[in-house]
């Protein structure tokens, strides 16, 4: 395992091909990472090498025990230049990389990818791109997220040409002249960023060369769809949808600028599509039965494109893969995710299973109210919890305008969502935050969301007889 700790460039590139190609599996370790975290994955992928930059934090924390190669080192040395591969048999089954993903215990786990799905997986990723040496493509991740490895595999792959964003993220205005400048014709975004993406793009009105614009990772809601669909005309718009686990995006919703508004329309979610490539895709209840279509469960990938597995983790390992009850020696990976099937062979994301609260006796998604909040006007991100036990438990919404500094006016925003929901799922309580806090790769960090604090007021003893007869 090699650890690769270099900043956006070529060089990044190289290191990461140059490994897979000499039998290696890199961990990548993103060097604007917080220090404790990149030591803590270091130590935990028995990382044994270490492909890095001088001057980088990574390197104060690397371990004397681990062999250590600058790049500008290599970059200064009078070396050969090969027209052939390594002389290294690779078998499909070998580690290609370990990525490490957000745990519930508060601690990263890494996720193990071997070559062969990681191939099959790029190979049928492009295909359904339908990608071609004339393309052009957005590197924009970090190589923290399992994203970032489709975004330089496929393209290369597929003989495009690959555009690598800066180390400091660029706004989304920068990002509109860059993507014009270069002529990109396939990329990905954030939700979030990408509703920032097509205002600018609005007001900026560049002649962009966009061929498909993907997205995936948050909710986006239907009235910011709209708007990225009109303002990205006539680009193929992608929801991709996968865990880690499951290497990278093993769903895709594809819409093309004449596809049937009805199909996202009338769900708290954009739909997640149908499997890549050789994978299989269930919707299950509690005694893994299949659920027909319409009906509400637990979503399971299976297929040879999963992961290995957690790295030193087995017990987590077979809590999460399953043996697959409708394929002999397969496997099934449980990603906890609720969904159901449509009448068209698609998938609906309703919510996360372990998101759902019960409040006075009712079964709530907070994903849902977190939809519907999306769609009111002001709103650019919203979250949703239950503070309180029992009776006592309310819901609150935490908000981020549009605009910052802006005021969101939660007597609006409550009419608003009376008109969509049922009561019991407004919440009682709206809270305006400057941002909403996130884990280290990215993801909602529900644990810092601040405690809300409740105005009463001071109790008084009934005094008519109306009050009295009611107490």
């Amino acid at each position: 395992r090699v650890g690769v700790s270099i900043e956006r460039s070529a060089e990044m590139i190289i290191a990461l091909l140059a490994i897979l190609k000499a039998g290696g599996a890199f961990v990548p370790l993103d060097p604007r990472y917080p220090a404790a975290r990149l030591s803590y994955m270091l130590s935990d992928a028995g990382v044994q090498h270490l492909v890095t930059q001088r001057g980088l934090s990574t390197v104060a924390i690397t371990p004397d025990s681990m062999t250590t190669l600058y790049v500008e080192d290599v970059q200064n040395e009078d070396s050969t230049e090969y027209d052939h591969p390594p002389a290294v048999v690779i078998h499909p089954s070998q580690s290609a990389y370990l990525i490490y993903t957000s745990g519930s215990t508060g601690q990263p786990k890494g996720v193990t990818v071997e070559h062969g799905p990681l191939a099959r997986h790029c190979q049928a990723i492009g295909e359904r791109y339908q990608m071609s040496v004339e393309d052009r493509v957005l590197h924009f991740a970090s190589i923290n997220f399992d994203l970032a490895h489709e975004y330089w595999l496929m393209p290369l792959l597929f003989g495009a040409r690959l555009v690598i964003t800066d180390n400091v993220l660029w706004s989304p205005a920068e990002t509109c002249a860059q993507l014009a400048h270069h002529g990109v014709t396939v990329a990905a975004f954030p939700p979030s960023y990408l509703v920032q993406l097509a205002e600018a793009a609005q007001a900026r009105q560049d002649k962009l060369a966009l061929r498909v614009l993907a997205f995936g990772g948050e909710a986006l809601s239907r009235e910011h769809f709209e708007l990225v669909r009109t303002v990205f005309a006539p680009a193929t718009l992608i929801n991709g949808y996968g865990p880690t686990e499951t290497v990278i995006s093993p769903m895709l919703w594809i819409t093309q600028p004449d596809t049937d508004p009805a199909e996202w329309q009338h769900n708290a979610y954009l739909p997640i599509g149908t499997p890549v490539g050789a994978r299989s895709a269930y919707v299950l209840d509690a005694a893994l039965n299949a659920l027909p279509v319409g009906v509400a469960g637990e979503l399971y990938l299976g297929g040879a494109e999963l992961a290995r597995g957690y790295h030193a983790r087995a017990g987590m390992t077979a809590e999460r893969f399953i043996p697959d009850p409708f394929c002999a020696g397969g496997r099934l990976y449980r990603t906890g995710d609720r969904a159901r099937w449509r009448s068209d062979g698609s998938v609906d994301y309703l919510g996360r299973l372990d998101h759902q609260v019960k409040l006075r006796g009712v079964r709530i998604e907070p994903g849902e109210i977190e939809a519907q909040l999306l769609a009111c006007l002001g709103v650019r991100e919203a979250a949703v919890l239950v503070h309180g036990d029992g009776g006592d438990g309310q819901l609150v919404a935490y908000l981020v305008a549009e605009e910052s500094g802006a005021p969101l006016d939660r007597t609006l925003l409550k009419s608003q969502l009376q008109q969509r929901l049922p009561d019991y799922m407004v919440p009682a309580q709206f809270m305006l935050l400057d941002r909403l806090p996130v884990t280290a790769n990215g993801k909602l960090d529900r644990r810092a969301l601040p405690a809300p604090t409740w105005k009463g007021r001071a109790y008084r003893a009934p005094e008519s007889v109306v009050e009295i007869s009611l107490g």
